[in-house]
């Protein structure tokens, strides 16, 4: 497939690559030094103006795409996507680079400044080195070098930068796929360069549901236990059942969906969070809790049906109340989202597996152990040819004193300039 692109074609392009190693690691540092802190949605506007004005330089339309309508919007803390096209002179195929502007809160832990974008021992140090702000420069110069290297186009690059991935991606991806900003239509291939390594191509995910168990008593005063009935003592009782009876069927169960690490083959459940009582600085405890909420988040597998997940949930909350007289407790949803895999006859993963195997010697087809904007290309904008690819290690994303080596997004950045080299690029 690369030798149909031609020799010479690709030998210019790696080289490109090769020249400004350099320049895109100060590209990738520059972002990680915008902290784009999620919640609550910090320093968007500035990251989004940095990409976007990267982008003209690189001969990209730009747009700011700004979801006014969305709940996440505020003056404060106002969501920006950027959307940047470079069209050909063929109507040949569409292929559109994602990645996400937002990054967790930094935490506790870190050795170096969070927000310094050190570059020290062949390292990129700072929070999104790896998830994801190394993917959108390599994306960046991906396009670059093909433009650096006299590659005409035959069809036409895409290069987003969106908002709010780290909370759902609703006023980011979704809301472009919602308002035809990408779409099935006019787009052909999405890459997101989410940190798999420059070996590995993520080709889809487990679903997720998250859910709460809430558990209803009767308050009354502290000092007079035996005239209330305690809803956290219930869902002690509960959570029992979930560790003993729930949890270790679930560790029983595996999927054929090639997920890193290993582990997560399995069918998982983690309890979230806890809440009852009275809560908040400061606050007093006279009174025995009448309301105690669980958020769970159930991963499942594809040889799973949902509809079968819930009912797995509801029957243990059935076995509970039959066994324990007075216990109440309720399932709420909170979020859903099923499972995912690319078509394993995609042109987009061939073209890829090509390029990762001329640089790298070999290639990896994995899942991805938690969901990303995947989701939203395929289940909104109807996109099926959708993969993740991208400089970093997965394990480092969201840790304290997080990095991503630089020979990895040299290396990432020469196998998406391929893959674009392949798809949309007219080689000579």
């Amino acid at each position: 497939m690369l030798a149909e692109s031609g020799g010479r074609a690709v030998e210019r392009v790696l080289n490109e690559v090769e020249q400004a190693t350099d320049e895109i690691v100060d590209f990738a540092a520059d972002l990680v030094r915008v902290p784009t802190v999620n919640p609550p949605g910090e320093a968007y506007e500035a990251c989004a103006r940095l990409l976007g004005d990267r982008l003209r330089t690189c001969g990209f339309t730009v747009r700011d795409l700004v979801p006014e309508d969305r709940v996440e919007h505020s003056s404060r803390y106002p969501r920006v996507n950027v959307l940047g096209r470079r069209a050909g002179d063929a109507n040949g195929p569409v292929v559109h680079l994602n990645g996400h502007l937002d990054v967790v809160p930094p935490g506790e832990g870190w050795t170096c400044d969070p927000f310094g974008g050190i570059v020290r021992d062949g390292r990129l140090y700072g929070r999104g080195s790896s998830d994801m702000k190394a993917g959108l420069a390599a994306a960046v110069y991906a396009a670059e070098a093909l433009r650096r290297a006299d590659i005409p186009l035959v069809g036409g690059i895409e290069i987003s930068g969106t908002v709010d991935e780290e909370s759902g991606g609703h006023a980011g991806v979704a809301w472009l796929a919602e308002q035809g900003h990408l779409s099935a239509a006019q787009t052909d291939y999405v890459i997101i360069p989410e940190p798999f390594g420059p070996d590995r191509i993520c080709v889809g995910h487990r679903g997720v549901y998250w859910f709460d168990l809430v558990t209803t008593g009767h308050t009354a005063h502290g000092s007079m236990p035996f005239l209330g009935v305690n809803a956290i003592d219930h869902m002690t009782t509960v959570l029992e059942a979930v560790r003993t009876r729930l949890a270790p069927r679930l560790a029983l169960r595996t999927t054929a969906l090639p997920v890193v690490p290993t582990l997560a083959r399995q069918a998982t459940l983690n309890l979230n969070s806890i809440t009852g009582g009275q809560t908040g600085p400061g606050a007093q405890t006279p009174c025995v809790p009448d309301r105690c909420v669980a958020t769970f988040d159930r991963r499942f597998l594809p040889e799973e049906s949902f509809d079968a997940v819930k009912v797995e949930i509801e029957q243990l909350l059935a076995e509970l109340s039959e066994e324990h007289p007075g216990l109440r407790c309720a399932l709420r949803d909170r979020m859903l989202v099923h499972p995912l895999r690319t078509p394993s006859d995609s042109p987009l993963v061939q073209a890829l597996s090509a390029s990762v195997e001329t640089l790298t010697g070999s290639v990896t087809l994995v899942a991805s152990p938690g969901t990303y904007d995947h989701k939203h290309v395929a289940r909104v904008a109807g996109i099926e040819h959708c993969v993740a690819y991208g400089p970093g290690a997965l394990e480092q994303a969201h840790q304290p004193d997080e990095w991503c080596g630089i020979d990895d997004i040299k290396q990432a950045t020469q196998v998406l300039a391929l893959t674009l080299l392949v798809l949309v690029g007219a080689g000579s």
